[in-house]
């Protein structure tokens, strides 16, 4: 679909793609036309001009959410393009902003927002290289640490030194980047640009690091926190975090796998958890929690009723929820709020049919993202499924990868898909008639890519005809094997599939030690 301009950015298109005259001409033009030739050089791909648009910007703010996002002048949406080439002009232009001596305009940029940029899968971009959520932590810390020793080393004008500007940004941390920005946080008051951090996302450090740095990153302005993968928090861990440190502001709180394991519970380990569901109640803003892979069965209640603010977004996939579980899920004041729901791991069709689409009628006025991964919802299962997802008219996406549904059911279920007006994201299984006979679920990953892919192309097309016959060509389908797409696993998968390795070859090192030792 080709998205209208107007004249102007028409206009503002044709001054910036000669980007020599552009960058000479930048002093002529009036501050209130900076907007529209900063994404019009976005679009353009043209960094030299970005660079110095931002370097003379003339106004008190820079949000690039506000700048890229849909305007009278160009409609499309372009806060999802993290172009390389665009980003690393920005930031280079903002370093070069405070130490811009001859700048024809004073210096009035106060807050710049960096927290708008999207990262998604598909780039549209020409140079079709990205920069992350990390890479960009990366360079914003490199290029404060940077202006520092510059302004220590250099006469700089003392005009310079006065500039002090807001930088809100989503910090994603690791292992390869701790240093630099443990380094640009700790001097953050004698820099000029201040890393305010609203997200925070850490993966692949160690717990000292981890409680190091987020007393580091001031925590009182957080909005977002996510702590994965390889950040070996356990609940002990996390009643010190909300001991020892204020979350005023928390909306979205994402915990790494087996955080909780009620199964090796103690006395001490129930009023432990008690203490953190009281200190998750004092958080006010919370709306958002991510407890995938723990253990809780039987607790989630004890959990989640100190809460004062309804949940939207609650992902308990993996969790071995009980009926009790199940039961003040459907029960709660949550119930009627929750947008996104993840229930998977969860034998839903056995253990609680009648509770689970209780719940899923309560937040059917509201639900717009359901995932039921692994839930081993079969043949049978399909009609009682429709009958449950009717009512959920706000539906946009739906993921059920890893059922043993056959292709007739799946056909059978993509032919009521279809009436779901909001309806944007299917993740489907493969049929379970592509599998080899006698196949056992959940699949293991060894066996996942075990099937008849002939079969599954055609399949996969009959269910893209069905939705092509009822004029829904805006619902993506698709299948991704080993789950949906996380734009900061893919950028960081290096790092972290050095660190398993590192970490699988410590373990088998002591195996060997502890072997050698008993013979």
């Amino acid at each position: 679909r080709t998205t209208m301009k107007s004249l102007r950015f028409i206009s503002a298109e044709a001054f910036v793609s000669n980007a020599e005259f552009a960058r000479k001409s930048l002093g002529a033009v009036a501050h209130d036309l900076f907007p529209l030739l900063f994404k019009a050089s976005y679009l353009l791909e043209q960094g030299e001009v970005i660079h110095d648009l931002v370097e003379n910007w003339p106004l008190f703010d820079f949000n690039m959410g506000k700048l890229l996002g849909a305007t009278v002048d160009y409609e499309e949406d372009l806060s999802h393009r993290t172009c390389s080439v665009c980003l690393e002009s920005c930031l280079t232009g903002l370093r070069d902003y405070v130490l811009n001596q001859s700048s024809p305009y004073m210096k009035k940029l106060k807050v710049v927002d960096l927290t708008g940029i999207k990262d998604v899968e598909v780039q549209f971009c020409k140079c079709k290289k990205t920069m992350g959520r990390w890479a960009r932590t990366q360079l914003l810390s490199k290029l404060c640490s940077d202006l520092l020793v510059y302004l220590q080393q250099a006469q700089c004008n003392p005009g310079t030194i006065e500039v002090s500007i807001n930088v809100l940004i989503d910090l994603f941390v690791t292992e390869r980047n701790y240093k630099l920005v443990v380094q640009a946080l700790l001097k953050k008051c004698s820099c000029p640009l201040k890393i305010c951090c609203v997200a925070f996302r850490s993966d692949n450090l160690t717990l000292q690091k981890f409680f190091y740095i987020i007393k580091l990153t001031d925590p009182s302005l957080l909005r977002k926190l996510e702590i994965v993968h390889n950040v070996h928090l356990e609940m002990e861990h996390l009643e010190m975090l909300f001991n020892s440190i204020h979350f005023p502001l928390l909306m979205s709180l994402t915990l790494p796998a087996r955080t909780f394991n009620v199964r090796r519970f103690t006395a001490t380990d129930e009023q432990m958890l008690t203490n953190i569901g009281e200190k998750m109640g004092e958080m006010t803003q919370l709306t958002e929690l991510s407890m995938s892979f723990s253990i809780l069965t039987g607790r989630i209640q004890k959990l989640l009723s100190p809460l004062k603010t309804p949940l939207k977004m609650l992902d308990v996939s993996n969790c071995s929820l009980n009926h009790a579980d199940m039961a003040f899920l459907a029960n709660s004041f949550h119930a009627n709020h929750l947008e996104a729901l993840d229930l998977s791991g969860h034998d839903i069709t056995e253990l609680y049919p009648s509770t689970f689409f209780k719940l899923l009628n309560h937040c059917s006025s509201v639900l717009r993202s359901l995932t039921l991964e692994d839930c081993n919802i079969q043949d049978a299962h399909v009609n009682m499924l429709i009958l449950g997802l009717s009512p959920c008219q706000k539906l946009q996406e739906f993921k059920f990868i890893g059922n043993p549904l056959s292709s007739q059911a799946l056909k059978h279920l993509f032919t009521f898909l279809c009436e779901l007006p909001m309806l944007k994201n299917v993740e489907f299984p493969v049929p379970r008639d592509c599998y080899p006979i006698g196949i056992t679920y959940p699949i293991d990953d060894a066996s996942v890519c075990r099937f008849d892919h002939q079969k599954y192309e055609r399949v996969a097309e009959e269910l893209n005809l069905i939705l092509l016959q009822a004029n829904r060509e805006d619902v993506k389908a698709s299948t991704p094997l080993f789950g949906s797409y996380d734009a900061a696993v893919q950028e960081t998968n290096n790092e972290l599939g050095a660190y398993l390795i590192k970490s699988f070859k410590e373990t088998l090192e002591k195996f060997t030690s502890s072997f050698n030792k008993m013979s």
